[in-house]
């Protein structure tokens, strides 16, 4: 009876010594696929989120004030974000394939991440936020792609299209514009997707404006490259193209344009090297003006830039001298 009851015991204790057995090692082979995914989705969620409200608290006036490319990229990081963090609470098998699959969308959603960093706005400075109020004499028009200066009363027969530098809020060039309407010009900043230039176009501003009968592109920095090649592209409509610290990428040498080149000589961005190198690839007859201690934020109000020369003026000093020089040149054409 002994023997029968030992045998009859036996066969009892190797089952669950085998189901223990598998369940140790599907938890050792589950673990890694489902533990790290779950940590990625969970970080990069919270990086989407992070990264759109820490722009949207510091930038919100910016933001609203620009294009609405940058807050639509900023708004789709936020929902992305939102959903990868509740994506990671999941717990299903991932295969090799879907591993890589991710790990692909992960460094596509890095890049997104640190290019929305890297596009983050300079913001106009009080006095230049100031001078988007309308007065008795010039209307303000704020336009999802455009900011327009409207002289009230006469309005001269030239135009003014301006393109921003790279990622500067486009309010940050009104109260150096702004003198050309209160002269009677209409003065429109065009806000360039995403802020850059580039990506803008000035042709659907001068459609806009067909009692317009001759305009004159500028642009700063980046801007001004921008400026070059819409003056081409527009024709006969653009009698004249100005340079605010910049110089066209472009040979305008044999354009049947007018140009102005102002630029400051303790620039450290467009330096005085590159617009003395600039000459060749400009109409003849181009003027040249060089602000004495001027440097490459002078011409905005958004305050100092990264790699920029050290000033040997004052703001109000340097952009009386802008300002003039820009009313000259508009006048002429």
């Amino acid at each position: 009876m002994r023997r029968a009851g030992n045998r009859a015991a036996a066969p009892d204790t190797i089952p669950v010594a085998a189901t223990r057995h598998d369940d140790d090692v599907g938890s050792v082979q589950r673990g890694p696929s489902l533990r790290w995914p779950s940590v990625a989705r969970s970080t990069l969620g919270a990086g989407c989120v992070l990264v759109a409200a820490w722009v949207a608290v510091t930038r919100w006036s910016t933001l609203v004030a620009g294009h609405p490319a940058y807050p639509v990229l900023l708004g789709a990081l936020a929902v992305l974000g939102v959903a990868l963090l509740v994506g990671a609470r999941r717990r299903r098998p991932v295969s090799v394939l879907r591993l890589v699959a991710r790990a692909v969308a992960a460094v596509l959603v890095v890049a997104v991440l640190a290019a929305a960093v890297w596009l983050r706005p300079y913001a106009a400075e009080p006095v230049a936020v100031a001078a988007a109020a309308a007065s008795s004499t010039v209307d303000v028009v704020d336009g999802p792609t455009r900011w327009e200066l409207r002289p009230r009363g006469r309005q001269a027969d030239v135009g003014v299209a301006f393109l921003p530098g790279a990622f500067v809020d486009p309010r940050a060039y009104l109260a150096l514009l702004r003198p050309l309407a209160e002269r009677g010009y209409l003065v429109v900043v065009v806000k360039p997707p995403l802020g850059v230039a580039l990506l803008a176009s000035v042709g659907p501003v001068l459609d806009a404006h067909p009692e317009v009968a001759r305009w004159a592109v500028g642009g700063h920095s980046l801007g001004g490259v921008a400026a070059a090649g819409a003056a081409v592209a527009a024709g006969q409509r653009v009698g004249g193209v100005f340079f605010w610290a910049s110089y066209p990428a472009e040979d305008l040498s044999g354009a049947p344009l007018a140009a102005a080149s102002i630029s400051g000589d303790r620039d450290g961005l467009s330096t005085p090297a590159d617009i003395a190198a600039s000459r060749v690839r400009l109409p003849p007859g181009t003027a040249f003006v060089v602000v004495p201690g001027a440097v490459h934020a002078f011409f905005g109000d958004y305050g100092p830039q990264a790699g920029d020369g050290t000033p040997a003026t004052t703001r109000g000093q340097a952009q009386q001298q802008i300002v003039e020089a820009t009313e000259r040149f508009v006048a002429d054409l």
